[in-house]
């Protein structure tokens, strides 16, 4: 049996976080699902607001309507069970207030990656009901984090989320290391990131539970830990057409792609990704979601990309993946899939 997964005071009968995908992916429905069920549902920020009418006018303001939307449908979907947290990119333009947002609409946890989130702390008041999680892929980074957030804040993260170079959407992992990715003994690297967690817990006197993320399919990987696989359910957020994607893709279909964001990312080889391997595809508008995005050189609009692709246009959208998609054969539901991962 799984033991329970505690963060502070809270408690998730499953420890299983679902991991936040964005542009639309893991929205309420699918987080509020994962929840209900008594694991922990995340939503991507990320462009959240796609849908609401503010969006082309105005994308700060409609993703922070939805931000505070998404949360209270997630936890009202959820009745009680698990948590709703947010996964909140370092990357993006509005980062702060994203996160000050999360807190306001009572986001039980704050997951934050692509980028080092040395000034989370500072955003969440450490006696607000919202706890905060890194998302590192070496002992570096865990150590970096944790060393600046014991000495600028006297505090130290609540839970940690390791990202394996398995995972989908934006990696830390360089081009070469993910070309080696046989190669590398990565449980080796998850060993020390929990050793340099337990120093802090021995420094702060409290647990820091660490979560493992990336390649994770089956109840053998879960035990052997403690992704993608949500999006193949029927209470994912994204089109039909999207799950089918992952449904349809083979192993030889996964490709490792340069993302606007400036990292590599994992994706599915679409029409879309042979595209770009022609030409570059124009930009005509900007929709001001990254700090360091420069349209006038980015090969691409990755925004663009990720809502034409969440909303079923797989002709012109970026479908991005974790390394195992080309083993999900059949759709499920939140239910079934949580009663696999634990081996129920």
């Amino acid at each position: 049996m799984l033991r329970e997964l505690r963060i502070g005071d809270m408690v998730a009968k499953l420890p299983i976080i679902q991991g936040g995908m964005g542009v639309g992916v893991s929205l309420s429905r699918l987080a509020g699902a994962v929840a209900k069920e008594g694991g922990v549902g995340v939503i991507s920020t990320a462009q959240i607001g796609f849908e609401e009418p503010e969006f082309e006018k105005d994308q700060a303001k409609a993703n922070l309507i939805a931000i505070k939307k998404h949360i209270k449908k997630a936890k009202e979907l959820a009745c009680g069970h698990g948590m709703v947290g947010v996964n909140i990119m370092v990357a993006l333009k509005h980062y702060k207030e994203h996160v000050l947002a999360a807190v306001e609409a009572g986001a039980d946890v704050i997951i934050s990656g692509a980028g080092l989130p040395m000034e989370l702390p500072e955003l969440v008041d450490e006696k607000s009901h919202t706890r905060i999680a890194p998302i590192v892929s070496s002992k570096r980074a865990a150590n970096l984090i944790l060393k600046m957030w014991a000495h600028r804040y006297n505090r130290t993260a609540d839970f940690i989320v390791i990202e394996g170079p398995k995972a989908g959407g934006h990696l830390g992992f360089s081009n070469e290391q993910l070309a080696d990715m046989e190669h590398m003994d990565y449980d080796s690297e998850i060993k020390e990131i929990i050793s340099c967690a337990k120093a802090y817990e021995e420094k702060f006197k409290k647990h820091i539970p660490v979560i493992v993320a990336g390649g994770v399919f089956t109840h053998e990987d879960v035990m052997h830990c403690m992704g993608s696989r949500f999006v193949a359910t029927e209470e994912c957020d994204a089109s039909d057409a999207y799950k089918h994607a992952y449904l349809n893709a083979n192993e030889s279909d996964v490709q490792i792609i340069q993302s606007p964001v400036g990292m590599p990312g994992r994706a599915v080889r679409n029409e879309f990704i042979r595209g770009l391997e022609k030409k570059k595809q124009p930009i005509t508008k900007c929709y001001n979601c990254l700090e360091k995005c420069n349209p006038a050189t980015v090969p691409y609009c990755i925004t663009k990309a990720l809502i034409a692709a969440v909303k079923g246009d797989m002709q012109n959208g970026l479908v991005f993946c974790g390394a195992n998609v080309g083993r999900i054969n059949r759709m499920t539901t939140v239910h079934e899939l949580m009663s696999e991962l634990v081996g129920a």
